[in-house]
């Protein structure tokens, strides 16, 4: 019996050996991986607030893109009526009141115009049933009320930075 008691002892010294290495190397891998997720986190952050910036570099430069388009559809009809092409003319005044539309509806982040340009913009739209009339009448006074729509439309633009910028 004294034998076995022996070996029961023996036994239960190697058993809490074997488990203090096995606590041992557990805690050591433990702390490599939280060394590793340290350093994942600290190559991670930084590229995440890049990439944000630079969505929202791509955003703002989406909404200066579509305000751009939209002073080119209403510059080109005007250029067209003055030049007599009236039905090129008239479908570029309608694709920018339909462009124009489109940007006084929208809200929040999507939006290419501040509350301030809309405001400013809202009696453009007023006038594009007359407008478009005008133009399939093939009438040359559709020429200068185009040219001031398009000053109009500008002045209302470049009235308000956008988002971010100070005025000049």
């Amino acid at each position: 019996m004294s034998e076995a008691r022996h070996k029961t002892a023996e036994e239960r010294s190697v058993e809490r050996i074997s488990n203090s290495k096995l606590a041992l190397a557990i805690k050591r891998y433990g702390i490599f991986i939280i060394i590793a997720v340290i350093i994942f986190l600290a190559g991670l952050i930084p590229m995440w607030l890049k990439a944000n910036s630079a969505t929202s570099q791509r955003d703002a430069a989406r909404r200066e893109l579509q305000l751009s388009r939209m002073q080119n559809m209403l510059a080109s009809s005007a250029v067209d009526a003055q030049r007599g092409e009236y039905e090129p003319a008239r479908q570029e005044a309608s694709d920018f009141y339909t462009a124009l539309r489109e940007q006084l509806d929208k809200n929040g982040d999507d939006a290419a115009l501040t509350s301030q340009q809309r405001d400013n913009l809202q009696p453009l739209l007023k006038q594009r049933d007359e407008m478009i009339t005008l133009l399939a009448r093939s009438d040359p006074a559709a020429a200068a009320r185009l040219l001031d729509a398009h000053a109009t439309f500008r002045k209302a633009i470049l009235s308000v930075p956008p988002e971010g910028q100070k005025a000049q």
